[in-house]
């Protein structure tokens, strides 16, 4: 079985591509600027190649899967994880920001989701999990573009879903709740506070239970279109 997990050099990422490895798939280790974070999480992992990619550009992403499709010959698994983030007002955010935001957020998945879709459509079976954010439901103060990327992006999933399901290609959406990774530490003391006020159970996210569950997700059938929440915020 082989995964391809964006992002994967820290952080999510790497909790989610360790989690798959685990069990034994063949992992897809991708990184934008961080290598040497990459290389760490490869090296944690028995089968796995690192790879750089740029995937707002069609065409490294593109070349990330056949990467992956020469090496491995399939892609079982994706999960779109690279995300950015960039907290200020609505009023104070530039237009420069916005699109940065929104390029890597949803145009990055999309370049890849097509790529790997026509794999996958190939092989008749995969499963695509794309990481949005609560804030994409409920919209957040002081993150305007990140919460219209990760709305969109579950707008994307579920198209997708629509799409790909006659190839048994399953298509969902999780909301890995609010966690204190680098993006999530970097946050203002405001949204951490907020974070924790609004659940039912008060804390913190774990990494280790999003990967986890994703592992699970991959390994059912017929589950498509959906959007899961990880934490004790009521949606």
């Amino acid at each position: 079985m082989v995964c391809i997990v964006t992002g994967s050099s820290r952080g999510l990422g790497k909790s989610i591509a360790l989690a798959f490895g685990m069990r034994k798939y063949s992992v897809a280790v991708h990184y934008h600027k961080d290598r040497e974070g990459a290389e760490k999480t490869a090296g944690g992992i028995d089968d796995a190649i690192v790879i750089k990619g740029e995937l707002r550009n069609k065409d490294e992403a593109e070349m990330l899967v056949k990467s992956v499709v020469d090496k491995w010959d399939m892609v079982d698994v994706l999960v779109n994880n690279a995300g950015i983030t960039n907290e200020s007002l609505l009023i104070k955010t530039s237009e420069e920001v916005f699109t940065d935001v929104m390029h890597t957020n949803l145009k990055g998945p999309f370049h890849m989701t097509k790529a790997v879709g026509r794999q996958m459509m190939k092989q008749r079976r995969g499963h695509i999990v794309n990481i949005a954010s609560y804030a994409g439901i409920k919209g957040k103060e002081g993150l305007s573009a990140y919460a219209s990327s990760k709305a969109a992006l579950t707008g994307l999933t579920r198209s997708a879903a629509l799409e790909l399901g006659r190839y048994n290609i399953m298509v969902n959406t999780v909301l890995p709740g609010y966690m204190l990774t680098d993006m999530g530490s970097a946050s203002s003391s405001k949204a951490k506070d907020r974070a924790v006020r609004d659940g039912i159970v008060k804390g913190f996210s774990e990494p280790l239970n999003t990967a986890e569950f994703i592992c699970y997700l991959v390994n059912t059938t017929g589950i498509t279109g959906q959007v899961f929440n990880l934490d004790s915020r009521i949606i």
